[in-house]
């Protein structure tokens, strides 16, 4: 927790009243949080809280841009932020959290908001990074074509055996038993012994 200390805020020395923090995220804060997704970022967060009557209102807005790696082409795809998330807080005997409510216990001197910032960055991301229409990368995007222009060639001609070889099924003889007259399966005789019938009798 020691590099995202800069993200405690000080809960118990704070006097009733509206209050500003400011916080600047780059790549390390997503390193930090083990982020496999944002390859760097550029975001400005600016926190109001609201102490009033033990209780703390706490609302974030996150605006700026992250760097994806697009889905389609693989290179890199900026994607602006622009949200907020608002949340209360209050001091109780222990820790419990609603979507409204965080309530935390008295021993705790500040509270952390890095994860809560994290999260609403995070949601704030799509889960499929694309560029739009037309600006993927050109090269990437015509290999991609060619690919799947083969794969629909070998899906069509695979298709096309498979209801060949359907069509000259003979479908009786999948379901009729060995001929007598011919050589049989003992599998087959073993199974006719089970059912109580006698290959002899035939």
């Amino acid at each position: 927790m020691g590099k995202l200390s800069a993200f405690s805020v000080p809960l118990k020395t704070m006097p009733e009243g509206t209050h500003e923090f400011a916080y600047h995220l780059d790549k390390q804060f997503f390193v930090t949080m083990e982020s496999a997704d944002v390859r760097d970022a550029n975001l400005d967060v600016r926190l109001t809280v609201v102490y009033k009557h033990d209780l703390y209102n706490l609302a974030f807005h996150i605006t700026g841009t992250v760097t994806l790696l697009c889905d389609r082409c693989l290179d890199d795809l900026v994607f602006p932020i622009d949200t907020t998330y608002d949340i209360a807080v209050k001091y109780g005997e222990d820790y419990d959290e609603t979507d409204e409510l965080l309530i935390i216990p008295e021993a705790d001197n500040t509270l952390n908001v890095s994860y809560m910032i994290y999260d609403t960055a995070s949601l704030a991301i799509p889960l499929k990074h694309v560029h739009p229409m037309g600006k993927c990368n050109r090269a990437m995007s015509a290999l991609l074509r060619k690919h799947r222009a083969v794969k629909d060639d070998e899906d069509a001609a695979l298709a096309e055996t498979l209801i060949d070889e359907m069509e000259t099924m003979d479908v009786d003889s999948v379901d009729e038993a060995p001929s007598s007259s011919g050589a049989t399966d003992p599998r087959w005789d073993g199974l006719k012994k089970l059912s109580g019938i006698d290959s002899d009798s035939e």
